[in-house]
């Protein structure tokens, strides 16, 4: 039965913070720390470095994080791939390997393949990849993209356009909630400075862009949002970084479209410092494993 809340995410710009970080919850809403907020996983791979970390458990019950490869010093227009890890027990992760989309046809000029999350199609019975994506050959335009995938190894469709913003400009940080058999992909949307969302009948598009749809309540421009459900209640919490302002923000919703904040009382989120992350919903028996885990 699922009873507590795994959140995975990196700290900061810095080298040693292009990492992945785990903190545990009861409620949803206050977070502690795991491995005294130092990394769970060295990266051997790539870039060494790791950005927006998403977590999540497989249908055959393994728990996998794909992530945006990338080290930030290098420069936002330079990464091409992303980096992916293997758990049976969220504490021993292996099968570290990277997935370069340098070399699939429609992405081959990429030089920005940012946040990537998952969702299972039921339908296809595959798992979809969803990303910001950036080919160096059409200037700044960095938008979601989706490809198929039974094993996070090979693909098995052509990476494609997810969601093109009838703006023009970008939307970066796809997050897909699926509700009443609809899915909300919630986007920071360049042209509105906050969170948007777009709506579709299947995972992979077409997705249909209400005329007033942001969503986000802050006061400030937020990136790097997650949502997840409050368990035993009908409510949704998204959390983002207040990346201009600093720090990090909560709101809350029933029906994924109205949002109300969340006062900083009531969560504690910012002495993680984190930036882009995810949250799992996890048992009794891996919160304990994990509060009692050396990394």
């Amino acid at each position: 039965m699922l009873t507590k809340y795994l959140f995975c995410y990196f700290t900061g710009n810095e080298p040693e913070n292009e990492s992945v970080h785990f903190a545990v919850s009861e409620d949803g809403y206050n977070f502690t720390a795991l491995n005294n907020n130092k990394p769970v996983i060295k990266q051997t791979l790539g870039k060494k470095c790791c950005r927006d970390p998403y977590i999540f458990r497989g249908e055959d019950g393994v728990f996998h994080i794909i992530a945006t490869d990338m080290r930030c010093y290098d420069g936002w227009a330079s990464n091409n791939s992303m980096i992916v890890w293997d758990s049976v027990d969220l504490v021993n992760w292996d099968n570290e390997r990277i997935i370069d989309f340098s070399q699939f046809e429609t992405t081959k000029s990429a030089n920005r393949v940012w946040a990537p999350q998952v969702i299972f199609d039921k339908t296809k019975k595959e798992y979809m990849i969803y990303w910001s994506h950036n080919n160096e050959d059409e200037g700044w335009h960095t938008i979601p993209w989706y490809a198929y995938t039974k094993d996070f190894i090979t693909l098995t469709t052509e990476p494609a356009i997810l969601y093109n913003p009838t703006s023009g400009m970008a939307a970066i940080d796809g997050d897909i909630i699926e509700k009443d058999d609809k899915f909300y992909l919630f986007v920071a949307d360049e042209k509105q400075d906050g969170i948007c969302y777009v709506l579709s009948d299947k995972p992979c598009g077409p997705y249909f862009e209400p005329s007033d749809n942001k969503i986000s309540v802050a006061d400030t421009a937020l990136e790097g949002h997650c949502t997840y459900k409050i368990l035993g209640t009908d409510k949704y919490v998204l959390i983002a970084d207040q990346f201009k302002a600093g720090g990090y923000f909560m709101q809350e919703s029933s029906d994924l479209i109205h949002f109300t904040r969340v006062d900083k009382n009531k969560h504690s989120l910012d002495h993680l410092k984190p930036r882009h992350g995810s949250v799992m919903h996890i048992t009794d028996e891996e919160y304990i494993r994990l509060l009692t885990a050396e990394f």
